[in-house]
């Protein structure tokens, strides 16, 4: 990327996503930029880019979430792109308008196509336009309840309340009766409100039982529009997905073909330009719907990029300066398959619980077909001022079977200590008969979460937290004591405390 005029990029996020483009704007020949809050002053981010600048205090709102902060980094280290990773700015008009407006190249879309897919209303109406298939419901804003119990009687039962401003589930409500309607319009509207400074909502009908099957699609400014395929999300709580694979079980191939159409038309349809995920549900039926389109990069893009060969990130940045992508337009068949398991920082037995603490201890898996995409190393302290996502464990096989005995070896290889996360949860999804046969959809956690988080932890596991706990203790017997109280786990809740426990170790 010698000849284009991009050589420096402001990374403006943190954790695994940041080290992920760091890692891919110095292999673009780039250099990369970080920033960083009081809270992440000592997180591997950090060090792995070119430069590094301090936002301030440790709350999102003054680090991440300051558009004045970031631009002014931007143009104090001389860089002439920020790239927004995802979650914090990154799906917001005003932060792509405003880099814009200071000269830079914000790496993703065109503001004015952010803001068409952020409005859920105004997204249903471009792509009933665009031939994209829907939910039957909505294409305003409710006016009142009164309006809500017309439009739920003329949609039907089940319908589901929804945010026009929303996402990951907030704002939302499913009404099965007329006499849920005053109830959910206002629970929702209120949601709305608090969570996005909107409280506009609408309705549509509720799709019973379907997966959550979303389309990678690559768009460039030469006129390229590109499918790379599905990725299946139907493990979720809460709407928020915990375990994703690529290709999914419920697609042949022609469907993806289908899918795929859909998804470039719905790119098209608002002038597309960069990364993103068309996401449909797919009913039972085998008929799909549009549910939303996320304008970044996404959480799960790994899975697709081992299936398909292709660094999303990479094509981000020689999108974002103008370069064609390096994908051939057509419809990518996908080899192999694909898992990425979430590792966040929740307590999986205690109602999924946000947990804080000292990474105490980290050893992280390897050997063939194994990813690890990790934002924390050993010493790094996990607070509540983020999300709980620490980092992503990926596996790829040559079949779905293949994929998820390596999946399996990953995680019992995986020794965290310092704090609970979601490793076991996910060893109890892999053995599970439904998950092994493919039979999932939304509901799945709903359906049988009771049986994969009532038993205590899996034997697996036990062996290495004991070991650890007793190197833990031989380093308190032989220093006399840890020069840091705060990382003393005798002193916090931790994850060998909370693991013992469970298993009878102290």
């Amino acid at each position: 990327m010698s000849d284009v005029a991009l050589q420096r990029v402001l990374v403006a996020n943190r954790g695994e996503i940041a080290l992920r483009i760091i890692r891919a704007c110095q292999e673009e020949g780039l250099e990369a930029v970080a920033v960083y809050s009081e809270a992440d002053r000592l997180s591997p981010h950090v060090r792995a880019a070119n430069d590094a600048v301090p936002l301030g205090d440790s709350a999102a709102s003054e680090s991440y979430l300051s558009i004045p902060k970031l631009i002014a980094a931007a143009q104090r280290t001389g860089c002439q792109a920020i790239h927004p990773g995802y979650g914090f700015l990154s799906e917001r008009a005003p932060f792509a308008e405003a880099i814009a407006a200071a000269r830079l190249i914000f790496v993703g879309p065109p503001a004015a196509a952010i803001r068409a897919m952020g409005d859920k209303t105004e997204a249903r109406r471009r792509m009933q336009a665009a031939g994209v298939p829907v939910v039957p419901g909505m294409t305003r804003a409710l006016a009142d309840e009164a309006d809500a119990r017309r439009e739920a009687e003329r949609i039907g039962f089940p319908a589901l309340v929804k945010a026009a401003a929303g996402g990951g589930g907030k704002g939302m409500r499913v009404v099965r009766s007329i006499e849920e309607v005053p109830g959910a319009f206002q629970a929702a509207r209120r949601e709305a409100e608090k969570a996005f400074g909107d409280g506009s909502i609408y309705l549509e009908r509720y799709v019973e039982r379907p997966r959550h099957v979303e389309i990678q699609v690559l768009a460039d400014g030469h006129g390229r529009v590109v499918s790379l395929g599905e990725r299946e999300c139907s493990i979720q709580r809460r709407h928020q997905k915990l375990l994703e694979e690529a290709p999914s079980v419920a697609v042949t191939p022609a469907l993806r073909r289908r899918l795929g159409e859909a998804a470039t038309a719905a790119a098209s349809a608002v002038g597309y330009i960069g990364a993103g995920t068309i996401e449909f549900l797919l009913a039972p039926d085998g008929e799909f719907y549009f549910l939303e389109m996320n304008t970044r990069i996404q959480v799960e893009h790994p899975v697709t990029e081992l299936v398909t060969g292709v660094d999303l990130v990479r094509e981000q940045l020689r999108i974002a300066a103008g370069l064609p992508m390096r994908v051939a337009v057509g419809h990518l068949q996908p080899r192999g398959h694909a898992i990425e398991c979430r590792i966040t920082a929740e307590d999986p037995f205690n109602d999924f619980l946000p947990a804080t603490g000292v990474v105490r201890y980290l050893r992280v898996p390897g050997g063939p077909g194994i990813r690890w995409d990790g934002g924390v190393e050993a010493g790094n302290e996990v607070t509540l001022y983020y999300d709980p996502l620490i980092a992503k464990l990926i596996a790829w096989g040559e079949t779905r079977d293949a994929a998820i005995q390596r999946m399996r070896r990953g995680l019992r290889e995986l020794v965290i200590v310092g704090l609970p996360t979601s490793q076991a949860f996910h060893l109890r999804v892999l053995d599970d008969p439904e998950f092994r046969r493919g039979d999932i959809d939304v509901t799945y956690l709903e359906r049988i979460g009771g049986r994969l988080l009532a038993e205590p932890l899996a034997p697996p596991l036990v062996r290495p937290i004991a070991v650890v706990a007793a190197l833990l203790a031989e380093e308190r017997r032989v220093g006399g004591g840890l020069a840091r109280p705060a990382l003393d786990p005798t002193r916090r809740s931790s994850a060998w405390q909370f693991e013992a426990r469970r298993e009878g170790l102290r």
